[in-house]
């Protein structure tokens, strides 16, 4: 079976000089693509070299945990460095990019209306540049699609709600207007009774699956605070983690695993088109 994880933050400082038996175990585990999105120009090199260091993908964006000091100049920065690997076929996307009214500092009226102005910037630039969108969805559902909804291209958007967490209406609107919904370890939580009615109710067409690693870890390495109080480490996620939440959304379905493994690629495919060309050359992973 041949996984594709969405969205993978490998250049991140948990994963440290650690990520080249990182990518190896999720190549052993059938983990063959990880898309690595940016979180501000300060990693777009970063995310760039790792991408071509493994045969993987990358975007480029402006996280909205990361705006706070970000002007006009840095969305020049973003369109210069989008316009510089136009070419590059690692570059299927443009993200992470959003908005988070969960973070309190991030929701004060002037931070918000900060955040949807550089939303509103970024989605003009993957209009721009052709690209597809990877978002970032806290707390956030209805204005995303209020700009996604002003700004739609003829041919509708293509893209990513990455950890989708909202309800069934949004969920059907980021559907209709042409982008995918990503399912990852907060799907294995048996509490998450609503994620999971939406991930076997959603026409399977919708689905993509991600890890956010080193973020969202599945129930199997979540320790709660007593746990850590105690000395029980938080168990660090990775793409190698994607089969096996991949197992659960199979089981919630009543699908093999191989059709689910094979649906779900065609998913990302459809959302990032540039992904094919990668996953027809499939080079080794690299390990040293």
């Amino acid at each position: 079976m041949l996984w594709i994880d969405t969205h993978c933050h490998l250049d991140a400082p948990e994963f440290g000089s650690d990520q080249v038996a990182v990518r190896r175990r999720a190549q052993e585990c059938g983990v063959h693509h990880c898309l690595i999105p940016a979180v501000s120009p300060a990693n777009f090199s970063a995310v760039r070299q790792l991408a071509h260091r493994f045969g993987d993908s990358y975007a480029l964006g402006i996280h909205p945990l990361f705006v706070a000091d970000v002007t006009d100049r840095h969305l020049a920065e973003l369109d210069a460095s989008l316009g510089a690997q136009r070419d590059d076929p690692h570059l299927v996307g443009l993200g992470e990019i959003g908005l988070d009214f969960f973070v309190p500092a991030l929701c004060s009226p002037a931070m918000r209306s900060h955040q949807e102005h550089i939303y509103r910037e970024q989605l003009l630039l993957a209009l721009r540049h052709e690209l597809p969108v990877i978002l970032h969805v806290r707390r956030s559902a209805d204005r995303l699609l209020k700009y996604l909804r002003e700004l739609a291209p003829a041919a509708g958007w293509r893209g990513i709600a990455h950890a989708f967490n909202g309800s069934e209406q949004q969920a059907r609107a980021f559907l209709e207007l042409g982008f995918k919904l990503g399912f990852g370890g907060a799907l294995t939580f048996p509490a998450a009774r609503q994620l999971q009615h939406l991930a076997t109710t959603l026409p399977l067409q919708a689905l993509v699956l991600e890890t956010d690693a080193p973020d969202i870890p599945p129930q199997w390495l979540y320790r709660t605070a007593s746990e850590r109080a105690s000395g029980l480490p938080q168990g660090r996620n990775e793409p190698a983690e994607l089969p096996r939440i991949g197992q659960q959304l199979a089981q919630l379905r009543g699908l093999p695993v191989q059709a689910l493994a094979a649906q779900l690629q065609r998913n990302a495919l459809a959302a990032l088109p540039r992904l094919a060309a990668l996953l027809a050359a499939r080079p080794a992973t690299t390990t040293s």
